[in-house]
């Protein structure tokens, strides 16, 4: 299944509450478009987020984060370096 990678950018630095919060809503919408969280990054600075998802498409990714409610500047398809 294809890799799908979400940016996210904040305008100040986003905090675990915050976060938890969006993680609620996001769950069911997980399962709803059979989309798979894999990993995280935030900066330092809690300014920006790279996150990791396995997906069908990136139509599904997308749709998560806005049933979610979930802020994101871009969403891409990416191959994994090193993987066959």
């Amino acid at each position: 299944m294809p890799r799908i990678i979400v940016e996210r950018t904040f305008e100040a630095p986003f905090t675990q509450q915050e976060l938890d919060a969006v993680e609620a809503r996001m769950a069911p919408c997980l399962d709803l478009y059979d989309v798979r969280w894999i990993r995280s990054y935030w900066s330092s600075d809690r300014l920006r987020m790279i996150c990791e998802y396995e997906a069908a498409d990136i139509a599904s990714v997308r749709n998560v984060q806005h049933e979610a409610e979930a802020r994101f500047e871009r969403a891409w398809a990416a191959d994994v370096l090193g993987e066959p």
